[in-house]
């Protein structure tokens, strides 16, 4: 996959009665800005509405179903016959409630992958569900797994490969464009809310040979237009790829990274969502270090651009029956969850419905007992009811809001405080071995190094030490019992912030 990063935005002040919506998420460094103001602005950028809804999913499913799970191919040529195609007990609401039981909030399907089959009628070329036995050519799995989302609850992405191996004119671009575009129409047109579109950057030959130039800034156009609340993850403005397909994140993951600019002499005329998008640059984004204060330093913008962690249940992607006895089992996808969304990201799963359009009972066994470990172990917060203190904090946030029930609330010190500690006494002595921590990232991510302490046998014995926290920062510790406790924010980028706390015992496999 090529992967992408975005771009820009704003002096407020310059268009405060625009009536278009302002940008938030996005900053611009001018060349004369001291590494104090750098700073200063890097604390407060923040993530977009659409961007704070993705990231309070954690989980999310990716669901990958077309030819290739006919044809026992991972990519495929584009020369299938569609005829291929006919899951002969297809029942996407088993998909919805095998993944909504898992505790995922959204389905992204494969909608038309790199051969170029599409999983709905679409009007615009003969290669898809309509020309397959399967419900006699009038089926159509989106309309299907849309109803079956309702159902369950659960919200709905889609997945459009711009890589299309069968349609004659991709590498025709401009002609290609326009047939992607019509298809992103029908997809977000009829089949009610997205929540997220998904884009990979594979650019290979079509069926002439020729390579095509996407048109990118056209279909943010498209998807803004139709979906407005929608992500656009990968390729795209509102998310980014980790970097591996592991199911691994980075020890330090910044939701703040450099942006670059299309035009910087743009920065002081962006004023809505649609400038911004058309100023997008993609980039390589999977190094090591993203969002330092040695990356940031020397950029011309800084922008909210969360990670997104994807991984299959399988070794592939799509289902094989050699891989049955395959499936990641429990304790792997739990070691996943907390390197994913214990470190910042969302956790983006595959699981591949099998040839008879169901996910197959191998991955439905592990999916329960993953699930099952997660509830155990996050279902009671050992430092609820505590007593609360810390060294520092501005009115009106004090520690106990870390440790109380209302999300909205947090902890921060007075302005110019960047190292704190906070104390928590529970009631009773408890035995804990996972440490939960986080931001209020509505006001920007700050949080550069903490550490955790515990009493024990009179004196204060270190149990943890991290970087980032950001949306969440999960840590497993040895077994400790105690009393006592004590969180030190040793590096912050301006006042820090902390919206919750908690001590939790890890389930048994």
């Amino acid at each position: 996959m090529v992967f992408s990063i975005v771009t820009l935005i704003i002096c407020l002040s310059l268009f405060s009665c625009c009536r278009q919506t302002k940008i938030t998420n996005v900053v611009i460094i001018s060349a004369a800005d001291s590494m104090k103001e750098i700073i200063q602005k890097a604390a407060n950028v923040t993530p977009s509405a659409r961007q704070m809804a993705w990231q309070e999913m954690e989980l999310t499913a990716f669901v990958h179903f077309t030819m290739n799970t006919f044809t026992d191919r991972e990519w495929g040529l584009g020369t299938e016959d569609p005829r291929l195609f006919n899951p002969t007990q297809f029942d996407a609401r088993q998909w919805a409630r095998v993944l909504k039981e898992a505790g995922m909030k959204m389905i992204i399907v494969t909608a038309k992958h790199h051969d170029g089959f599409c999983l709905w009628p679409s009007q615009y070329t003969s290669h898809s569900v309509k020309s397959s036995p399967w419900r006699d050519g009038k089926g159509d799995v989106i309309r299907e797994a849309a109803e079956a989302c309702r159902k369950y609850g659960l919200k709905l992405g889609i997945y459009l490969s711009p890589w299309d191996r069968h349609e004659p004119c991709y590498g025709e671009s401009p002609r290609y464009n326009e047939f992607f575009k019509n298809q992103l129409r029908e997809l977000l047109s009829n089949y009610g809310k997205v929540a997220e579109v998904w884009f990979d950057g594979a650019c290979g030959e079509g069926p002439n040979g020729k390579r095509q130039v996407y048109d990118w800034q056209g279909y943010y156009r498209v998807i803004r237009e139709l979906q407005p609340e929608a992500a656009i993850a990968i390729m795209g403005p509102d998310v980014r790829w980790v970097g591996t397909e592991s199911g691994y994140g980075r020890e330090t993951e910044w939701g703040v990274v450099p942006a670059s600019l299309r035009n910087e002499g743009q920065a002081s005329t962006v004023s809505s969502q649609e400038a911004f998008d058309a100023a997008f640059v993609p980039m390589d984004l999977t190094q090591a270090d993203l969002g330092s204060r040695e990356k940031i330093k020397t950029a011309s913008a800084l922008v909210w651009y969360p990670s997104e962690v994807d991984v299959s249940i399988r070794p592939g992607w799509f289902y094989h029956q050699s891989q049955d006895e395959q499936v990641k089992s429990p304790e792997k996808l739990f070691d996943i969850y907390f390197s994913s969304v214990g470190r910042n990201s969302v956790l983006l799963l595959n699981v591949p419905p099998d040839r008879r359009g169901l996910i197959h009972e191998n991955d439905v066994r592990v999916l329960e007992e993953w699930h099952r470990a997660l509830d155990e172990t996050f279902r009671t917060n050992l430092a609820e009811g505590a007593q609360a203190h810390a060294s520092n904090f501005a009115r009106g946030h004090s520690a106990q809001a870390t440790i109380d029930a209302d999300k909205k609330t947090y902890w921060t010190t007075e302005e110019g405080i960047e190292a704190a500690w906070l104390e928590y006494r529970l009631a009773k002595p408890a035995t804990f071995d996972v440490l939960m921590l986080q931001e209020n990232i509505r006001i920007g991510q700050r949080v550069e190094r903490f550490e955790l302490e515990a009493w024990i046998d009179g004196c204060w014995e270190k149990a943890a030490q991290g970087t980032t926290i950001g949306y969440k920062r999960l840590l497993r510790l040895a077994s400790i019992t105690t009393d006592r406790v004590r969180l030190s924010i040793t590096e912050s980028r301006t006042n820090p912030t902390l919206t919750h706390f908690g001590l939790y015992k890890k389930a048994i496999f």
